[in-house]
């Protein structure tokens, strides 16, 4: 049987720029057998896509409460992703 799958975007606020958040996010991810993306936004924010199975998509959403030692993580806003998957694998994409 194959466990439920989802999608969801996440918007972290904080001290998540220049604390490795990106690569901890990439690693955990994988780690977690995820698909999608993570990249900084201008406006001082992080901003992820995870995809994969339901229990691995919430547990990757509440690692980001926490997210790398140096990070300061005040809010994780997030809310299902109504596009396509991603892409296989978990990649870092450009800021916007």
């Amino acid at each position: 049987m194959t466990s439920a799958q989802k999608t969801t975007r996440v918007v972290i606020k904080g001290k998540v720029q220049g604390v490795w958040f990106r690569n901890w996010t990439q690693e955990t991810a994988k780690q977690l057998g995820l698909k999608g993306w993570v990249r900084n936004r201008k406006d001082g924010t992080v901003e992820a896509v995870f995809s994969g199975a339901e229990n691995a998509v919430d547990a990757m959403v509440a690692k980001c409460h926490e997210g790398p030692v140096a990070a300061e993580v005040k809010t994780v806003s997030a809310e299902t992703y109504p596009e396509l998957p991603p892409r296989p694998g978990f990649h870092q994409m450009p800021t916007l």
